[in-house]
């Protein structure tokens, strides 16, 4: 963790010390406009600065206890650029015209979102007004039944927690009449920078039966989900148009979280917005691993074209049991933000509520004070312009939504098999969305990898087989193709041509607990680097078989009894029936794996299906990567090109918590060294460690500049300042 000498050498305004020590007491200590400006030079915009984010999440108590210039005071004191101000749509914290927008019980006859968004205003920061539109009251379900979501019997749904509260349907007027007169409302009485729905669009597809939804295609299909991504865009503009009618720099943008798992289109959305929201506020108990938040980062760098993208860290402790007002492990939370930032997103902080986040537990103050200052003294260093990287893995959004996946396969999973792998080998890679393989984004990469993407359309593997034919190389696994966009299943791979395979039957799994196949070495290959004294290799859980291909490098032992000991023999100890398929096309390298070996791996912690598809991914991708990290530990690296050079981001994963849980601590590693291909003509003048604090010398060789960083703890950021 920092600590105070250095959050005090970080130079955190006087104000903020002051609100940590007494928040009751802070809002003498921070005068207005004491927060650093976020308007650009010239003509850049305010969103191109944005480097930090505040948001005290109001609760209908705050009214009465809340201590508004405290609450100013401190995310100014940190240097937020902008603040989150709820509006919301479930219950008001102004004094709303509006039929059906509920005053909270403890607003009595004040305007709290008025005096909350002008004493932010009054020390210069941007102010987001946030609303909520999924939930309303069972009066608002009396007067208007069309606005409400529907069960299968038509019945209103409850919400789980809160059942005065019931889900509204995004297709009904609700969303075009109510929620646009507090939008309205806002405008013709405050002024803010933007307005940001919470709660929607739905993390899951909604399964509604109203009157509206009913003439709908059926629920979680590919032919709903083009109605749904109509409905969202189609909302999206209708409420960016309405945000612009006071301040044609207004916009307006919505709760985009989910990483690969998103539910509405998200290349669609990323070509709509200004600003991609991501809700990973922190993962629990379960059997998460820690990188989620940096997977989050990839996905929103694949859409967004460099506009502004934050993920939200909450302060409170995530997971299957929320305490919404306690703070979770510092250490946790600490990665959280190192992963936002290091993975090119706006570090975003939350908390709950003025009890929880300014009065019973106020642990949260001082960490988020002190991250926030380190940041602060580094601006420029994460003002990024572009990746470096030589490999995309392709995020299939329709195979995480509608791919039957065969019983005890999770897609999730099968994406944490090939994430680890990929870290593991210290592999610098981007994500490359499925509506987003125009040659001209595909350039940039040596290799793609296609993670049993399933679903793919005509369209799309014509893109990718123009990218074999330009040069570029592939590795696909399982049923990647197999199936159309709408989720019709192929006789045949749409990828067969390209990748010199044909299926030849049905996927065939392990039966009860049976060994799952093994792989035959029939020949030396790159690929089997590593492998020595065996004749055999693990297989996966699942296998896609296909036609027999001349001098295979590995072949499919199937798979056997595995109890009782006396009977776990091959019946079969050889076949022709390849466990990879290698294709060689000119500087092209293709590789398919029958198997779900990502899942297999994962699931089963495998050390042999990690190598051998590391080593696959490196014979594809060719020895010349951009750049390069040799040492111990298990990290995850980001190179950057930035405003002022380059940037090297180093996370530590090394930790007994890395799969699960909240870390406790960190646990540091040893040197790192760093080699990094400069583009021709630019020049290093100095390289500085923004957590150490201190620069270090480096060395040019030939083309590229090489550096050690001695030790990284959590996370270390190699600043290379270069003309």
């Amino acid at each position: 963790m920092l600590n105070r000498r250095t959050f005090l050498k970080a130079g955190a305004a006087a104000g903020t010390l002051a609100y940590l020590t007494d928040p009751l007491h802070a809002s003498q200590g921070v005068s207005a406009g004491s927060a650093a400006t976020t308007t650009a030079p010239g003509d850049v915009p305010w969103l191109k600065t944005l480097r930090r984010i505040g948001q005290t999440n109001i609760t209908e108590h705050d009214p009465a206890v809340m201590d508004v210039e405290g609450w100013a005071d401190y995310w100014a004191g940190v240097k937020a650029g902008v603040v989150y101000v709820s509006v919301t749509g479930i219950l008001a914290y102004y004094q709303t015209e509006v039929p059906f927008h509920r005053k909270g019980k403890y607003l009595a006859g004040k305007d709290f979102f008025g005096e909350l968004n002008s004493a932010a205003r009054k020390r210069g920061l941007r102010t987001i007004a946030r609303m909520s539109p999924d939930l309303n009251w069972g009066d608002a379900l009396a007067a208007h039944p069309d606005w409400f979501m529907r069960d299968e019997k038509g019945n209103a749904i409850e919400t789980p927690d809160t059942p005065e509260l019931f889900q509204t349907c995004m297709f009904s007027p609700y969303m075009t009449d109510y929620m646009t007169a507090i939008m309205r409302e806002i405008n013709a009485r405050y002024d803010v920078e933007g307005f940001y729905m919470n709660g929607w669009p739905m993390f899951n597809l909604p399964v509604c039966y109203c009157n509206i939804c009913r003439k709908l295609p059926p629920p979680k299909t590919p032919a709903y989900w083009e109605k749904f991504n109509d409905r969202v865009i189609e909302l999206w503009k209708q409420y960016d148009g309405i945000a612009k009618e006071k301040n044609r720099e207004a916009f307006y943008f919505a709760n985009m979280g989910g990483g690969v798992h998103a539910t509405p289109n998200l290349a669609k959305v990323g070509a709509a917005t200004q600003w991609f929201q991501a809700d990973n506020q922190g993962r629990g108990g379960q059997d998460d691993p820690v990188w989620g938040c940096t997977q989050q980062g990839r996905v929103c760098r694949a859409i967004m074209d460099g506009k502004t993208a934050a993920n939200v860290t909450g302060s409170w402790s995530t997971g299957p049991l929320r305490w919404r007002e306690s703070f979770k492990s510092p250490a946790e939370a600490q990665m959280w933000l190192n992963e936002t930032a290091a993975s090119g997103m706006v570090p975003y902080y939350h908390v709950i509520g003025g009890e929880g986040g300014m009065g019973e537990d106020r642990r949260w103050e001082k960490f988020g004070a002190e991250y926030f200052a380190w940041t602060a003294k580094h601006d420029a260093h994460f003002a990024n312009k572009g990746t470096i990287a030589n490999i995309g893995v392709l995020i299939g959004q329709r195979t995480q939504l509608f791919y039957q996946a065969p019983r005890g396969v999770s897609m999730q999973r099968n994406m944490d098999g090939m994430y680890y792998a990929l870290l593991e080998g210290r592999f610098f890679f981007d994500f490359v969305h499925e509506d987003r393989l125009e040659p001209e984004r595909l350039k940039k990469y040596a290799a793609l990898i296609l993670p049993n993407i399933a679903l793919l359309s005509d369209e799309q593997c014509a893109h990718l087989r123009t990218y074999v034919e330009q040069g570029g190389s592939l590795v696909a696994t399982f049923e990647t193709s197999m199936y159309t966009n709408d989720n019709q299943h192929r006789a045949d791979f749409g990828l067969a041509d390209v990748l010199g395979i044909h299926a030849a039957g049905p996927v065939i799994g392990r039966r009860g607990n049976s060994n799952p196949f093994y792989a035959r070495i029939e020949r030396h290959h790159p690929i089997l680097d590593g492998f020595n004294d065996t004749n055999w290799l693990p297989g996966a859980e699942y296998r896609q078989p296909v036609a027999p291909v001349e001098n295979p490098v590995l072949t499919v032992v199937p798979g056997f009894v595995s109890y009782p000991p006396e009977l776990s023999y091959p019946p079969v100890r050889q076949t022709t029936e390849p466990a990879v398929v290698f294709r060689e096309r000119g500087k092209n390298r293709l590789a398919y794996f029958p198997g779900n070996i990502e899942h297999s791996l994962w699931i089963a912690g495998n050390t042999d299906l990690t190598r051998l598809l590391q080593n696959t991914i490196r014979w594809v991708a060719g020895e010349s990567a951009p750049v390069s990290i040799d040492g111990k530990g298990l990290i995850e690296a980001f190179a950057w090109e930035t405003e002022p050079g380059f940037a090297v981001h180093v996370l530590n994963y090394t930790n007994p918590n890395t799969h699960r849980g909240w870390l406790r601590d960190f646990y540091p590693i040893g040197e790192q060294k760093v080699r990094l291909e400069l583009p021709a003509g630019r020049s290093v003048k100095r390289i500085e460690l923004l957590r150490a604090e201190k620069e270090i010398p480096f060395r040019i060789s030939g083309d590229a500049v090489e550096f050690t960083i001695p030790s990284v703890e959590d996370y270390e950021v190699a600043a290379i300042s270069a003309s």
